[in-house]
């Protein structure tokens, strides 16, 4: 985080952009070692099977340094301090608990959350063939073995479960999203007439005398929003006040992870060997697998992101960025590869000369 700083601090903004760059103040704070509670039940632990001692220790001290990150942050940023609003209080909502085999997890969607969502249904006692023919969502069935619990039934699973979350780079979770639930929405869904009514609001094409000559003539716009119109589409939402999507909301206002404390923070990028830790100390590796699910729109690779990214202007992308701030500082992501792919403001216009005599 020391390097996204940097570059945000190194950020030469004229005094328009300025007030989209959020101020970075760095404070020393004497942390307090982090309380957590056990990984899981003692029993679970001698059952688990390590067939390589190194990677148990390397796992251990990957997920002990993220919750110290995590715990630092939240206290730098108030996060932990209990409230009223969506960043202060508990969100047990999009938690799904399997009393049966003391497993708890925050469904983040676009972070691998269809892989798990198809594992908790087996833990559920769904069969896989089952879930392969079936036309119901996933989330849907889930639902069904597991209700939303309220704050109480949180807590209380809390105490012998293991808890979990799965993160991702804001800006590759958002482009996942965009592009599965706005760019190639399915038709007749609440998401396609999201897209339409962003184009509505945000594409400028200049007007015709007559609206059936503009009709007809033919045109480079695409039929969905494009990358730029649905960021903008972002920030007034942010600015209302009103809620984002749950595909494309701020991690830390989906989960709190500054007032519910997790045991293992596995990150997107790192899944293959975050997940095959995580399944091994829950004591499910016979009955799940770390597999990677994605029956959407392919992975989201780094050409693919430039693609997009490079649309954005600066100060696009530095309003962005504020919607996602502390998800960024939670969870020890970067702006720098970002920031520098935004384009220069195009409406940035000179200061007016004075006024001659």
């Amino acid at each position: 985080m020391r390097s996204h700083r940097r570059a945000l601090s190194r950020c030469l903004l004229p005094p328009l952009l300025a007030l989209v760059c959020f101020p970075v103040v760095l404070l020393v704070v004497n942390q307090p070692p982090v309380r957590h509670r056990p990984l899981h039940n003692q029993e679970l632990l001698q059952n688990s099977s390590w067939t390589n001692e190194g990677f148990h220790q390397r796992m251990e001290a990957r997920m002990a340094w993220r919750r110290r990150h995590l715990r630092a942050a939240c206290t730098r940023l108030g996060l932990d301090i209990p409230g009223n609003d969506s960043l202060h209080r508990p969100n047990p909502w999009e938690f799904l608990i399997s009393r049966r085999y003391h497993l708890i997890w925050c469904n983040v969607f676009k972070a691998a959350s269809t892989s798990w969502m198809y594992n908790f249904n087996v833990l559920a006692g769904y069969k896989p063939v089952f879930l392969r023919r079936s036309n119901v969502v996933p989330l849907q069935l889930a639902r069904r073995r597991y209700p939303r619990p309220s704050l109480s039934e949180l807590q209380a699973a809390l105490n012998d479960s293991l808890a979990f979350l799965i993160v991702r780079h804001p800006f590759e979770r958002l482009l996942s999203a965009y592009r599965d639930k706005i760019q190639y929405a399915l038709p007749n869904t609440p998401h396609q007439k999201l897209g339409n009514d962003i184009i509505q609001k945000y594409r400028h094409t200049k007007k015709s005398k007559s609206a059936k000559i503009l009709k007809s003539r033919p045109t480079n716009n695409p039929r969905w929003p494009t990358f730029p119109e649905f960021v903008q589409y972002l920030v007034d939402v942010q600015h209302k006040g009103d809620s984002l999507d749950m595909h494309w909301i701020p991690m830390t206002e989906f989960c709190t992870p500054c007032q519910i404390d997790f045991d293992v923070i596995a990150k997107f990028e790192t899944l293959q060997e975050d997940q095959k830790y995580l399944i091994d100390i829950a004591g499910v590796r016979n009955i799940i697998k770390p597999e990677w699910k994605n029956p959407s729109k392919g992975r989201v690779t780094k050409e693919l992101m430039n693609n997009y990214y490079s649309q954005l202007t600066i100060t696009q992308m530095l309003q962005l960025y504020n919607i996602y701030r502390f998800d960024f500082e939670l969870f020890g992501y970067s702006l720098d590869e970002y920031i520098q792919q935004a384009k220069p403001d195009s409406h940035m216009s000179p200061a007016p000369e004075s006024s001659k005599p």
